[in-house]
């Protein structure tokens, strides 16, 4: 069995400007040396420009798996460093998208994080990635990767190691969730969290109302 590992812990390196409505976008993630502080907000040194959309306690970190890296590098034919998706983790051995929501990770000595909810493409991505059609090839992909919420504070740094404390046994992923929703995970969701056994984030019940609507349930 591989062992799941940081290859990458990425802040952002400049505020780009950008078409949308603020004006700019903090998705220029780049690799940092060494320790960096992580708390309930995130990585110290980092910042979403977009606070109503991104950031939050819920969305404090956002993983990405080198896998998925590599096969969006073979698709567009050019290379995908680490943080070049806005991610502020790139790891190896461990699948982001394949993760079960509320699995809790420990990185390093003392960081633990909880597995919320998949990454949705929007249009400053699409601007980010200059590629036709990404967010519709993004979203056909499934390849989304995993935010996190900070469950203990502490340092992590690249070629610290993963590993899975917690896995919930409703068993939907953020992957899942993302791309095939039913009203079944919709359950196993809700009765997780009703037993205390994961925390959901208030969004998922927006969620919840779309999928109902739509499947007449």
């Amino acid at each position: 069995m591989n062992t799941a590992t940081v290859l990458a812990v990425c802040c952002v390196h400049q505020l780009l400007s950008d078409e949308g409505r603020l004006g700019v976008t903090a998705i220029d993630k780049r690799p940092v040396d060494g320790p960096v502080k992580v708390h309930r907000l995130g990585l110290r040194g980092d910042l979403q420009a977009d606070r109503y959309d991104h950031g939050g306690e819920d969305q404090a970190l956002y993983a990405y798996s080198q896998d998925d890296a590599d096969y969006w590098a073979a698709e567009l034919g050019r290379d995908i460093p680490p943080g070049y998706f806005g991610e502020n983790l790139r790891i190896a051995g461990l699948d982001a998208t394949a993760a079960v929501i509320g699995e809790r990770w420990r990185i390093g000595l003392d960081v633990e994080v909880e597995v919320t909810s998949p990454r949705v493409p929007c249009a400053t991505f699409q601007r980010r990635m200059n590629e036709p059609h990404w967010v519709k090839r993004f979203t056909e992909a499934g390849r989304v990767g995993a935010y996190l919420r900070v469950v203990r504070t502490g340092s992590i740094q690249a070629g610290d190691h993963i590993h899975r404390t917690y896995v919930p046994a409703h068993g939907v992923s953020v992957g899942k969730w993302f791309s095939d929703p039913t009203v079944q995970d919709m359950d196993a969701l809700r009765d997780a969290d009703a037993d205390g056994l994961i925390r959901l984030q208030a969004d998922y019940q927006q969620a919840f109302a779309k999928l109902q609507a739509r499947t007449g349930e």
